[in-house]
């Protein structure tokens, strides 16, 4: 399993949020680019990066800095969200090396285009369920659907996608430990590789999560605030699940 750091982009600058608010927002550098080289130095094998303001605009905001990010690290695997909603847009991210793309909104209103995106780019695409309450909530997290993430994802299952992440809103960004039992719902229902997110506080948790994928099916779990405020030491982490 992967420990995979978040570089959360909002005019230019790496944040973290409090349940998705942008109003509550921390900086935490005014340089992602050397962030994400910090990462890389620490051993991180593979990065979550999100356009913040493309999520809540519908369109990308930062792409011109994502892709000095996967140009500066082209050894590591960069997966991009915020603002994807148009296959062009998902072309230029992959074009320029991004590793993944994460479509969420776009994904949950319009399953057709999920389709089409998994078919124009095999193993290439991440679907991103975020949830509250077990709902799914979409444009920035801002809309709740009537529709359960689990539901969602039984139906990717037969598509050709890289994965799904799946994020707990309530507890993203809370240091409020990762809802362990929704992911293992969650993961049970789809054939597809979850990468967890959201509340991730300390190696205990890590340890929980672990523990709780018996059959070692999670991809990863992300990891944001917690690895920012020093709460969990990134190598240490990592180490924890490697050893495992």
């Amino acid at each position: 399993m992967l420990l995979i750091p978040a570089i959360d982009l909002k005019e230019g600058k790496c944040v973290r949020l409090e349940q998705g608010r942008m109003a509550d927002a921390t900086v935490f550098s005014d340089d992602p680019v050397a962030m994400a080289e910090h990462w890389a130095g620490l051993g991180c094998r593979r990065l979550h990066v999100v356009d913040l303001d493309g999520a809540f605009a519908g369109l990308p905001k930062n792409q011109s800095l994502i892709q000095r990010i996967v140009a500066r690290l082209p050894e590591i695997p960069v997966q991009v969200g915020g603002g994807i909603r148009s296959v062009d847009v998902a072309k230029a991210y992959l074009d320029a090396g991004v590793k993944a793309v994460i479509v969420g909104t776009k994904a949950v209103e319009d399953p057709d285009f999920l389709a089409t995106l998994a078919e124009q780019f095999p193993q290439s695409v991440l679907l991103g369920l975020d949830a509250r309450g077990g709902q799914v909530a979409t444009e920035g997290w801002d809309v709740t659907k009537d529709v359960s993430a689990v539901e969602l994802a039984a139906a990717a299952g037969q598509l050709a996608l890289a994965g799904i992440v799946y994020t707990d809103i309530e507890r993203d960004g809370m240091l409020s430990g990762l809802n362990i039992p929704a992911t293992m719902e969650l993961m049970a229902a789809t054939n597809l590789p979850v990468i967890a997110s959201g509340g991730l506080n300390d190696l205990d948790d890590l340890a929980r999560l672990h523990a709780a994928d018996r059959e070692a099916k999670l991809f990863g779990a992300i990891t944001g605030r917690a690895i920012y405020a020093g709460t969990l030491d990134f190598r240490a982490g990592q180490a924890l699940l490697d050893a495992a």
